[in-house]
């Protein structure tokens, strides 16, 4: 009884991850272009993308590319037009923290 148990709680923590990782996958063509908007009224910024090693990268405006987090439009609006709207604190300088 304790062993069934333990396997479908094993299974089910298993499926719940697959589900949440599923969820934050985007669909994108390598070689395309996104577009993202500041939140900050900053304006607006596009960027290609590509398939790399780990997932996808987009190339900022300073030529680098960088490895794509919850979305590769987030990351480049966070990386590049909304870099320095942090509420004047270093929490979220650039980061993941500073995402939607």
């Amino acid at each position: 009884m304790r062993t069934t148990t333990l396997a479908l709680v094993a299974i089910a923590g298993v499926s719940l991850a697959a589900a949440a990782e599923a969820g934050n996958r985007r669909h994108y063509n390598d070689g395309g272009i996104v577009t993202t908007y500041s939140r900050h009224g900053n304006g607006e910024i596009s960027g290609p993308i590509r398939r790399a090693r780990f997932g996808w990268q987009v190339q900022l405006p300073s030529g680098s590319w960088t490895d794509c987090r919850r979305s590769c439009e987030e990351t480049l609006r966070v990386q590049s037009i909304d870099f320095f709207e942090n509420q004047d604190t270093l929490v979220g300088y650039g980061t993941l923290a500073n995402q939607c």
